[in-house]
């Protein structure tokens, strides 16, 4: 067969079967995935712990279970271990109704079965279940220049700009197949040309713009495009410390869900930008000017899903992506004074925090872990995108601070201090 990029004698006798059928299929699906884009070449992966976008047992995806087999009757492993998107269930914190168990039962019903897959090609363990494994808590850390096999858009968009790292947006099975063979295609965001903006966003606020609505007017602006972006320093600082990684994470997921966001520049912030600065933007790049008034344009946009407009919030989802330790410890602080000014001692609407499984057991050692949950919040490590596919759960009146969350589901979009307000039990008007 006649391939478009050039290729390596190695490879091209793994493509004529020297490490058998199965492995020669991987790395043709690689070559072919890349020819579409026009790779000039496969590289070397060299962060070799990837993260996989499809955590869930679908029993509609008999092709991914199919192919998972095949993977472990050949004896096809990743080099490194892999993390992998949060699950879609855990009733201990995330309660269901009888009708909605029912529903999760018929959808995920192949979740323990790919579970046991999973780990037989190279899963990390049972608590590699996140969709912010680039937290410290959860290690799996690449460094600026690697070259990374990964898929979920809020990881790789995080990757790529936060980290420095280099990684397109792969689709799910891509991932894992890049991990096994150790290569990828050479295009897009793994180039220089590919990492150049081609909009220039000017941040022109009277204060900190909210992570989730900036993010989201970006990503609806540029789509796929790399923005390169000022103003925002002066709000973060210059060094990626703890509140930078809840705000870029937040931010970088909304890009990406709301247009199709895997890299952004900020500038005297993101280390391509420190390093490389104005000679990154294109020379006929594109100007797009966020003000106090674009936000707020950008916020009332939002259509609201729900099928009784009028009804009460009946649950909230915090944390899509998952929550930081740092996070945590900010909503304990913000629930607690809202509760004391509406003189509760609970949340008025079921709260769900989620968070990667090794945060949430760091924060469980916090004083603060015992106040949130004496205060009614559950603190849970599912995706709330999975709890939202349930069609037995599309009636409930879902609010959520999350953007990417907004856009996938029914669920209501609310900034943070809002959200804060309707769970403490004070009316919006």
């Amino acid at each position: 067969m006649e391939y478009k990029m050039q290729l390596t004698d190695e490879q091209l006798a793994i493509l004529n079967g020297s490490r058998g059928e199965t492995m020669a299929k991987v790395l043709k699906t690689l070559v072919m995935y890349g020819d579409i884009f026009g790779a000039e070449k496969l590289v070397p992966v060299t962060h070799k712990e990837g993260h996989l976008v499809t955590s869930f047992g679908i029993a509609l995806m008999k092709p991914l279970f199919s192919t998972m087999d095949k993977l472990i009757d050949a004896g096809l492993t990743t080099e490194g271990k892999f993390t992998v998107d949060p699950r879609p269930l855990e009733y201990e914190n995330v309660k269901c109704n009888l009708l909605e168990k029912i529903g999760f039962h018929v959808m995920y019903k192949k979740q323990k079965d790919y579970e046991e897959q999973l780990k037989k090609v190279g899963l990390r363990n049972e608590k590699a279940f996140s969709c912010a494994c680039y937290l410290d808590e959860v290690g799996n850390i690449p460094k600026e220049g690697d070259i990374l096999s990964w898929a979920e858009s809020s990881a790789v968009v995080y990757a790529n700009s936060v980290l420095g790292a280099r990684c397109n947006r792969n689709s799910g099975m891509i991932e894992l197949f890049g991990l096994i063979a150790g290569y990828v295609p050479y295009f897009g965001l793994l180039t220089d040309e590919g990492r150049r903006a081609k909009w220039k966003v000017i941040v022109n606020t009277t204060k900190k713009p909210e992570a989730q609505i900036l993010g989201s007017a970006i990503g609806m602006k540029v789509m796929e495009d790399v923005p390169y972006v000022y103003g925002l320093d002066k709000y973060l600082g210059n060094e990626i410390n703890d509140d930078a990684i809840s705000y870029l994470k937040d931010f970088g997921a909304a890009t990406a869900s709301n247009g199709a966001v895997g890299l952004y520049h900020i500038d005297g912030l993101t280390p391509e930008a420190k390093r490389l600065g104005d000679s990154l933007i294109e020379d006929d790049a594109q100007v797009y000017e966020i003000t106090d008034e674009e936000l707020e344009r950008v916020y009332k946009s939002y259509p609201l899903m729900w099928k009784n407009k009028d009804a009460k919030p009946n649950l909230c989802f915090i944390g899509c992506p998952h929550l930081t330790y740092k996070q945590l410890s900010d909503w304990c602080d913000k629930i607690e004074a809202g509760l004391k000014a509406t003189g509760r001692k609970k949340v008025a609407v079921r709260t769900i925090m989620t968070t990667p499984p090794d945060v949430k057991a760091k924060f469980m050692k916090d004083e603060k872990y015992g106040k949130l949950i004496s205060m009614g919040v559950k603190i849970a490590s599912i995706c709330p995108l999975m709890y939202t596919n349930n069609p037995m759960t599309k009636g409930r009146a879902i609010i959520t601070n999350s953007n990417k969350l907004r856009t996938y589901s029914v669920a209501k979009y609310l900034k943070d201090d809002d959200i804060c307000d309707v769970i403490c039990g004070k009316e919006l008007n």
